[in-house]
């Protein structure tokens, strides 16, 4: 529907406007497009605020299952370390079916941005930066776990950073129950069939490379995930970026433990937490509790210095 408005003469026309749980919403501008889904900025007509409108193109009855589930997952949790729902509509669009999420617009962008940015300048991030944003970051993760899902897809570009640097975990379109067992050579392939759908590869646990036959596949993917967050904010990279760019196998590098590049300008403290992370066996992983425990000794450690900020 368009929008007449009449400001003094000035007339701004067809502002196109779309409205969700009765509320009506103004198109700002497009923010980015993917595979099956369209994000947009709009702009609440009653509180002025800004959302981003998350619009996922639900080609069958399972992808508008997906958008469901996704949906579900927003709702299960009230965290400020996780991305909270502000609406929620389907809409039936020439035969197509369109979920579309309204979701808090944070204008700071992800993590990734921030690191790209500071990349760009030849800049790094200070100690006690990252480990106020790991921190966050653990403590988001933590209320997934507790509940008992897992978020399967953690990656800087699923991180948004507020203002204060205060992480928010996005896009849990791949999360699911924390303990998947594996019965038979069938499941094995469904699940790691969609693990190299669902789960961007240089992020992606070793477990969920070759899965086996008999096994369970528990939250520990994640944990495997962090530690390549971690590595990334340290790096300006995740340890296996340049790798796939290159084309060489994933699959095959993490079966090994992380190597960090030295001479490295972090603590052993820092360089430690990282290496008992990324450890290819998930049996050997440490959960959750542990790596906060360990993120909140190494803050104590840390004298405050002047924040690096973007």
């Amino acid at each position: 529907s368009s929008d007449l408005f009449r400001v003094g003469h000035i007339c701004i026309c067809s502002r196109s406007s779309i409205t969700i749980e009765n509320k009506k919403y103004y198109f700002i501008q497009k923010l980015e497009e993917g595979g099956f889904s369209y994000v947009d900025l709009v702009e609440g007509a009653q509180d002025g605020r800004f959302y981003a409108l998350k619009r996922i193109l639900c080609h069958d009855r399972e992808g508008r299952q997906e958008a469901q589930t996704e949906v579900e997952m927003h709702r299960l949790f009230n965290h400020p370390n996780v991305l909270p729902l502000s609406g929620h509509t389907f809409v039936d669009r020439g035969g197509k079916t369109e979920a579309w999420l309204l979701l808090p617009y944070i204008s700071k962008g992800s993590l990734w941005s921030v690191l790209e940015k500071l990349r760009d300048k030849g800049g790094f991030m200070p100690e006690d930066r990252i480990l106020h944003i790991f921190q966050g970051i653990c403590t988001g993760v933590k209320a997934l776990h507790d509940k008992g899902y897992a978020h399967r897809d953690l990656k800087p570009t699923n991180i948004l950073l507020e203002e204060d640097d205060r992480p928010i975990l996005m896009d849990l379109g791949s999360m699911n129950k924390a303990r998947i067992e594996v019965r038979g050579s069938r499941e094995a392939m469904t699940l790691q069939d969609w693990a190299a759908q669902r789960c961007t590869i240089s992020y992606r646990a070793p477990e969920l490379f070759n899965v086996e036959s008999h096994c369970v596949i528990d939250e520990r993917t994640d944990i495997w995930s962090l530690g390549c967050v971690l590595y990334a904010m340290m790096m300006m990279e995740g340890p296996f970026d340049l790798l796939f760019q290159k084309g060489d196998s994933v699959a095959l590098a993490v079966q090994n433990p992380v190597i960090i590049p030295q001479p490295c300008r972090y603590s052993q403290g820092l360089q430690t937490l990282l290496s008992s992370i990324m450890v290819p066996n998930p049996r050997e992983r440490p959960d959750i509790n542990w790596i906060l425990d360990q993120v909140r000794h190494l803050c104590s450690l840390e004298r405050p210095v002047e924040a690096n900020m973007v």
